[in-house]
């Protein structure tokens, strides 16, 4: 087997995905199985990317182009999502 990349940096405890794991498993153990969710993935987004956004701002001291870097997406993508989520100014 290769080299595979994991998803946290060497000064994460956990990997990312397992605490995302727990987090769907208590989701899904805590609906009535009469119930089938919808737009669980649109769902997720909407939990996650308000803190991740926000906590990105905060470490770059609200500084968008070191921001979109450390998020690894363009200045006017973050942009769009800081107004989405009325986050910032």
């Amino acid at each position: 087997m290769g080299n595979k990349k994991k998803s946290f940096d060497s000064y994460s405890k956990k990997p990312l995905r397992d605490e995302v794991r727990k987090a769907m498993k208590r989701y899904f153990n805590q609906l009535d199985q009469s119930n089938i969710p919808i737009d669980v993935y649109q769902l997720v987004l909407n939990e996650v990317e308000p803190p991740l956004l926000n906590s990105v701002m905060n470490f770059s001291n609200n500084n968008q182009s070191k921001a979109a870097k450390i998020l690894g997406i363009n200045r006017t993508t973050l942009r769009t999502k800081l107004k989405k989520y009325n986050i910032g100014k």
